[in-house]
């Protein structure tokens, strides 16, 4: 079966130097970049595109007899290592800070392992703790020079703009935040359009994937602990050593070995659910004899919206979309048994749609 890439949501791989950002990039992502025992081994951002796992769409391909399969897909960036003082220009600071604010979420990768032939970028014993703290204060920080830079021109503005009153008034209580140490993520609500073209960079959802040993995965009460540490934030275990070892395993052969691990899942697909959850997204199916494919959508998006993921013109002349659930369609065996038990139905522009819908949209095209 071909698998064909579609356009996925980024998210940028970020934490201090020699955590073991390179070290799990290069197997999620199943590349070869350089993972040297250096602080800055990663000066450019690497990328690397990869599909989310789908089981589902192999058993339709094979029900529609479908000539292609195109999940849905995350790109992950590989950004070079933060150290105190990066707001200030310090290490990269700079180039760090702006390849973040292309990304729709951060994966902060934290050392929680201990290796005495892996260089810390400091002297200190691991303390993850104090690591996360560094990452979330020069992020603060450059988010404070972010707003202050913005206020004076609003300032000019807010004048004999009552809008720009109103958003001043925002800027200055977002500040006011970031100097008490609070992230914007933390915040109850954000106006994202008022603050869009900022790109504020504690404004993007985190997950925190702590990096750990193969005696740390699965232990229950070290994991809590750690997590306790970010928490209400997501966060995920994963061992990148065991992730480097399932690199070229087939499914049965990883399985074997995650089991042995008391792991479930591999740290790819954990990063994925994960992500899914943070920035509130799940997908749904469209399937047919040409192609099977995954569409990623925020939850809680009507029929017309998620045609609209498709194309514009979809949402715009959207009629109806014929759905069926894929539990229910796999059950009656195809798609014609599915309509004649009834599992078909035909739902207008107020339904919400379900992570199970596989959808055929109806819509006029105008000119």
């Amino acid at each position: 079966m071909v698998y064909y890439v579609v356009m996925s949501l980024a998210i940028g791989i970020v934490g201090l130097p020699n955590v073991g950002k390179s070290t799990l990039f290069n197997a999620l992502t199943d590349s070869e970049i350089l993972a040297a025992n250096y602080p800055f081994a990663t000066i450019e951002p690497n990328t690397g595109i990869v599909p989310v796992p789908d089981a589902r769409l192999e058993k339709l391909a094979g029900l529609y007899g479908s000539s292609k399969l195109l999940p849905a897909t995350v790109t992950f960036v590989d950004i070079a290592g933060l150290v105190a003082g990066a707001s200030k220009g310090e290490g990269l600071g700079n180039k760090f800070l702006h390849n973040i604010r292309t990304c729709d979420a951060i994966v902060h990768v934290v050392r929680a392992f201990e290796d005495s032939s892996i260089l810390r970028h400091d002297e200190a014993a691991v303390n993850p703790k104090n690591d996360i703290d560094v990452i979330n204060t020069e992020l603060i920080l450059a988010d404070i020079q972010t707003i202050e830079a913005r206020i004076p021109k609003v300032q000019k503005e807010s004048k004999a703009n009552p809008a720009a009153r109103e958003q001043l008034g925002y800027l200055e209580s977002l500040l006011r935040h970031l100097n008490e140490g609070t992230p914007l993520s933390a915040l109850p609500s954000l106006d994202e359009e008022a603050i869009a073209d900022l790109h504020l960079l504690t404004a993007k959802p985190v997950i925190y994937a702590f990096n750990v040993d193969e005696s740390t995965i699965s232990d229950d009460a070290k994991k809590t602990e750690l997590a306790a540490l970010v928490a209400p934030a997501n966060s995920v275990f994963i061992c990148a050593k065991l992730e480097e070892e399932l690199r070229g395993l087939d499914d049965t052969d990883a399985a074997e070995l995650l089991e042995s691990y008391g792991v479930k899942e591999r740290g790819l697909t954990q990063l994925i659910h994960a992500a899914y959850n943070t920035l509130g997204l799940q997908s749904y199916l469209t399937a047919g004899p040409k192609e099977v494919r995954a569409w990623t959508i925020k939850q809680g998006s009507t029929a017309p919206q998620a045609a609209g993921v498709i194309h514009t013109d979809f949402e715009k002349g959207f009629i109806a979309a014929q759905i069926v659930d894929y539990d229910d369609l796999m059950t009656a065996g195809s798609e014609t048994a599915a309509k004649a038990a009834g599992k078909v139905r035909t739902e207008g522009k107020e339904y919400v749609m379900k992570p199970g819908d596989v959808v055929e949209f109806r819509f006029n095209v105008t000119k």
